[in-house]
């Protein structure tokens, strides 16, 4: 059964092509058009034959197509808002049915209709919706002399937009609304943030905001290496059980997160690591393990702070015996669940237990995925090490290793000087066949 989906545009009267305009037509009485009530109203003009339906919840939409063809219909129509594959129910249809059922039929998008209000290209704009997101989400998209296109709900209406700007330190941003695209009531406002924050404002529920954010020094990053100072610790003015920036920078390096990574960071303590993985690749699924409760509450605090809510999934458990509810899939809820398997994994703490967690680590990561381990004391070094001789007779990775040795300027009775760290050493397991390890073992050896 073929699902029509015709996308509406930005007018109080659809304005459809001919191909939309021939499917209404071609209708029969047991088909289904759905949208809703606004939506049905929009193509009153055009006539069709067609059961009018209000669109049901997602989760209930695959059940309701079969009962529709049980019941004889030929065709589904989907009305969407806008343009249905920007941001619209189009990519959920093609995360559910097959190519092969679906149609589409492009409209303009009120991202758009609000950039050509103000004279925009699309190009040089950031498209953020916020629609059923949380609103702590705009935070990582928060730098100076950005041009955001925001898309809202109740949950992010201009006073809200106004906050998160004031949080960040971006308080003279300009915020427009652009309000009721393609209406009868439209209108387009222009505000500088602080001043929503002490005026009330009234604004049509179908708006498009528009954030200009100034050229004040944010609060959050541009650039890899957020300063330690900038995260929640549990000994306060970023101190404490955190992984200090300049090894942190090494590790994110080495780590190479990629889109559609599963990453695993195993005793995460205040959340450095797994923090700024999250907050530079949301398309990437970070899982954080800590046990430890103050830890765990720097590191909660810390996930919001940077507004990585949606891709940094929280474990409160003690590794290993947590990574075994977290394989089965009793510990991630909703979609999370099927991100349980990592392919890459850090392990920053692990409380005695690095052998077995490392052993546990390396049975679980697949051919290609990445462990990296790092150690302080002489202890965890040499069980590092006896695993790195065991990945030896394996002939099962490819090994990188490093010792960070950081010296940070200080003052000290008005002299300046340099007081070191204790060196950090990192060690990077790739896992491989041992025939590849053994191929590239002897081209080292060739090559030397």
């Amino acid at each position: 059964m073929p699902i029509h989906v015709i996308g509406l545009g930005v007018n109080q009267v659809a304005h459809l092509d001919d191909a939309a305009q021939a499917v209404l037509a071609s209708l029969s009485v047991n088909d289904v058009v759905l949208g809703a009530p606004r939506q049905h109203e929009t193509i009153t003009h055009y006539s069709h034959l067609a059961r009018r339906e209000d669109l049901p919840k997602l989760s209930m939409l695959k059940d309701a197509f079969a009962a529709w063809q049980s019941d004889g219909a030929e065709q589904v129509v989907v009305l969407a808002s806008g343009d249905p594959l920007y941001y619209g129910i189009g990519a959920w249809l093609m995360r559910t049915f097959s190519l092969e059922s679906l149609r589409f039929y492009p409209n303009v998008s009120s991202i758009q209709m609000a950039c050509h209000r103000l004279g925009l290209s699309l190009q040089d704009v950031q498209v953020v919706s916020l629609h059923g997101r949380p609103l702590v989400s705009l935070r990582r998209h928060l730098q100076s002399n950005k041009t955001l296109v925001l898309l809202t709900d109740q949950q992010s209406q201009p006073k809200h937009i106004a906050e998160e700007c004031m949080k960040a330190g971006l308080d003279q941003s300009e915020i427009t609304v652009c309000e009721a695209l393609g209406y009868a009531q439209e209108q387009v406002r222009t505000f500088v943030a602080k001043f929503l924050l002490d005026t009330e404002i009234e604004c049509d529920p179908l708006n498009v905001i528009v954030l200009k954010t100034s050229r004040q020094a944010s609060l959050y990053p541009s650039a890899v290496g957020i300063p330690d100072t900038s995260f929640v610790t549990d000994k306060g003015d970023g101190k404490g059980m955190i992984t200090k920036r300049e090894v942190r920078l090494a590790i994110l390096s080495y780590m190479n997160i990629e889109q559609g990574d599963t990453v695993w960071d195993i005793g995460a303590g205040c959340g450095g690591v797994s923090v700024e993985m999250a907050y530079w690749h949301p398309r990437s699924q970070i899982i954080a393990i800590e046990h430890h409760p103050d830890r765990l509450a720097c590191l909660t605090a810390n996930q919001a702070r940077f507004g990585v809510v949606q891709n940094l999934s929280i474990i409160a458990g003690r590794a290993p015996d947590a990574l075994v509810d977290l394989l089965a899939g009793n510990l991630l809820a909703g979609n999370n669940a099927q991100h349980g398997k990592p392919n890459k994994v850090f392990i920053g703490g692990s409380d005695g237990e690095l052998r077995a967690l490392m052993a546990q680590v390396w049975d679980v990561l697949p051919v290609g995925g990445s462990l990296m381990v790092s150690a302080v004391t002489e202890e965890t070094k040499y069980q590092i090490m006896q695993f790195a001789k065991q990945r030896d007779d394996a002939q099962d990775a490819d090994e990188q290793s490093l010792q960070v040795s950081i010296a940070k300027g200080e003052r000290l009775a008005g002299q300046r000087l340099f007081r070191p760290s204790l060196p950090v050493m990192l060690y990077y397991f790739r896992k491989m066949t041992s025939t590849t390890s053994a191929v590239n073992s002897n081209h080292k050896e060739n090559t030397q």
